[in-house]
């Protein structure tokens, strides 16, 4: 009796609810901005992806009058599933790259109006002015004897024309050393993964070039609003990712002459599609089997492992020695630099974020030198970790109590043996569980490896999101992934203080 007393008065709000809702959902639809041109813009909601040139015109109806917004995306994909879920009103992007997400989402079309032209050029660094005078060279010779048209035919060209002019790196002596390029392979067709390798317009002009150079081309995939700073730190010699030579761009980084020209169009719901929906089973196929996607994400989890056990190695040894000496300063007054110079590296990391310090670590303090990615991300994470680790050791030795140093002392232990036979023991059993929780954390952050261009796991499931334009699926498979790891390391870090509340008694 007292269930339906309460089920009438819940089912009310759950339809006063529904009601409001829909209300909202019709207002909405009322006062939002269909777009059909360009004139549409002004007070409509456009998804950008960051640093590009969509981002860039686009930022001017920002703060107007009409109540514009830009949504800025880290990848065009993002935008594209924003638009399909009714998030924004329109994309703009680039032409190809836009005919690509149009062919893949049916729902979608691509306004005939463009929105502006563009040139694409070759970044490179101010200073580096005898490479930007021999690619530009290249790039000439390229021109005239036809080889850069066939490469855009083979690519951009008509249905007849794509896929007939593949470039065939010659047998060239690269003597001249190697070319390091870093792009944003997510950028069909200029450049993108086809069964794990990179491939695309700008890879194979590229080579043409590096033919030409008699160099050998080195490719970094990495976020693209990296790229410029990959290029003017010296952590790769030119950046190709379908970039536009804009002002703005001009004031920090040079460019070689337009190797092709483009346009940014918008993109918006075509409302008379009719949408073929496919079943789970196919999308599974689709995203995980269809030219062994799954490797990618088989890959990252093997990059994300290795960091992340590094990295606590690394957390765990300095965050010790950390807190060790800190407790000894408060009590006894030892190590004072030394206790100086760890209070500053504390503030220092525990006030800035994780992915600054990363970015910072491989763009600055290892910008000269060639290193592999994955160790510059264990010793950024490593070094992170360790300013948690440390507090966390700090607040264990302190809360054992006084009683057990004095009674070490008194049996005639030093203070070393004290504290590493005596207080140590203790003080873990007790801070056992907060490290537990600063691996988890640890383990979760190494998922912005992907700004310095490291295939991590949540990469690989970007990867995948960038090649079959579902996002459902990828990450959802990075989050189970993710999770299966967390409730592993749960259940050991349990199962060792079972073990060691076991042995106490």
């Amino acid at each position: 009796m007292n269930k339906k007393k309460y089920l009438l008065p819940l089912l009310l709000c759950l339809l006063l609810f529904g009601l409001t809702a829909c209300s909202n959902k019709d207002s909405e639809e009322k006062t939002t901005p269909k777009v059909t041109g360009v004139d549409d813009l002004e007070g409509s909601r456009m998804g950008v992806q960051i640093g590009t040139t969509g981002d860039i015109y686009a930022s001017d109806y920002e703060g107007d009058d009409a109540g514009s917004k830009v949504e800025k995306y880290n990848k065009g994909s993002d935008a594209i599933q924003a638009l399909k879920q009714d998030k924004i009103d329109c994309v703009i992007i680039d032409e190809e790259p836009a005919k690509e997400f149009v062919a893949k989402n049916k729902e979608l079309m691509i306004l005939e109006e463009e929105f502006t032209v563009e040139d694409y050029a070759i970044c490179i660094a101010k200073e580096n002015t005898e490479l930007k005078d021999k690619i530009n060279a290249a790039l000439t010779e390229l021109k005239e004897d036809g080889t850069l048209d066939k490469i855009k035919k083979n690519y951009t060209g008509t249905d007849e024309e794509k896929g007939q002019f593949p470039y065939e790196i010659q047998d060239v002596d690269r003597s001249n050393g190697t070319l390091v390029m870093a792009t944003n392979a997510q950028f069909k067709p200029y450049e993108y993964y086809d069964n794990g390798t990179i491939v695309g317009l700008d890879v194979d002009m590229m080579n043409a070039i590096c033919d030409k150079l008699g160099m050998t081309l080195e490719i970094e995939d990495m976020e693209f609003d990296s790229i410029v700073g990959a290029v003017q730190t010296g952590k790769a010699d030119v950046g190709v990712a379908g970039m536009t030579v804009t002002e703005d761009r001009l004031k920090s980084i040079d460019f070689t002459d337009s190797y092709t020209t483009s346009k940014q169009v918008i993109i918006v719901k075509d409302p008379n599609a009719q949408v073929e929906k496919l079943t789970l089973a196919e999308k599974f196929k689709e995203n995980f089997i269809t030219d062994n996607r799954w490797q990618y994400l088989a890959q990252g989890l093997v990059n994300t492992l290795i960091i992340t056990v590094f990295a606590i190695i690394i957390g765990i040894i300095f965050g010790f020695l950390i807190a060790i000496i800190r407790t000894s300063h408060d009590k006894n007054g030892s190590f004072t630099i030394l206790n100086f110079f760890c209070k500053i590296y504390l503030t220092i990391i525990r006030g800035t974020p994780v992915m600054v310090q990363l970015l910072i670590i491989y763009f600055v303090i290892f910008a000269s030198v060639d290193i592999s990615k994955i160790v510059v991300a264990i010793v950024a994470f490593g070094l992170n970790s360790a300013a948690y680790v440390a507090e966390v050791v700090r607040s264990g030795i302190m809360a054992v109590d006084d009683g057990q140093f004095e009674a070490g002392r008194s049996l005639g232990l030093t203070y070393r043996m004290t504290m590493f036979s005596i207080i140590l023991p203790q003080a873990l059993k007790n801070i056992l569980p907060a490290l537990g929780n600063e691996f988890i954390s640890l383990l979760k952050e190494t998922s912005i490896s992907g700004y310095i261009g490291l295939a991590d796991l949540t990469r690989g499931g970007v990867i995948i999101q960038s090649l079959t334009y579902e996002a459902f699926l990828p990450l959802i498979a990075v989050a189970l992934i993710y999770l299966v790891i967390v409730l592993l390391l749960t259940a050991g870090v349990n199962k060792l203080e079972r073990r060691l509340r076991t042995n106490e008694r």
